[in-house]
């Protein structure tokens, strides 16, 4: 009896296939993508983007396979300061009316599951440079909602410069550290 339930499971386990990646809808709600500039070497200027999408995969059992992409509206900049971000939008930095979006698309995943290094491309400006992001695990699990969460932040340094955007050097650092709070809701 028991060696029939046995070979049941086991013909019913390899029926099911291979485990695949979870595909995962980035949660604008809960999702946060800022960035920092030197002023005048004097002080650090924070802002964020108020309105972005993305999707990414990512299977525990092999993180090498994770893939990952984001959109930002350019014109959602806000550094709290309505003057300044109304010069962000303009042709002399993001000039959102030609470039309406930042693009990024992962060409590659280095580490394991707890982190590890994100490639891929940035498009900023009109303008594609291979980046690499530090990505740390934050935590993962079941919402209230009965969806299930994870959670990812990631970090990266870039130069304005790279992208086409060199209004204001030195006075306005070149060097921007952007940083990506990321939650994301199984599909």
């Amino acid at each position: 009896m028991n060696t029939k339930k046995i070979a049941l499971l086991v013909s019913s386990l390899a029926l099911a296939g291979p485990v695949v990646a979870a595909d995962y809808k980035v949660d604008p709600a809960h999702t946060t993508a800022v960035f920092e500039v030197s002023h005048m070497g004097f002080s650090t200027l924070m802002g964020r983007f108020n309105e972005l999408e993305g999707s990414y995969q990512f299977d525990a059992d092999n993180p090498a396979a994770a893939k990952a992409s984001f959109t930002i509206e350019a014109d959602s900049v806000d550094t709290n300061h309505k003057e300044r971000d109304k010069h962000l939008r303009s042709p002399d930095f993001f000039d959102v009316r030609q470039y309406p979006t930042l693009n990024f698309a992962s060409t590659g995943y280095e580490g394991d599951k707890e982190g590890g290094k994100l490639s891929g491309d940035l498009t900023v400006h009109g303008v594609s440079q291979p980046v690499t992001f530090d990505v740390s695990f934050i935590g993962e699990g079941e919402d209230p909602w009965g969806g299930y969460r994870n959670g990812f932040n990631a970090e990266t340094t870039i130069k304005r410069s790279d992208f086409g955007m060199s209004y204001g050097l030195p006075g306005v650092g070149d060097d921007i550290q952007i940083k990506l709070f990321v939650e994301g809701i199984r599909q």
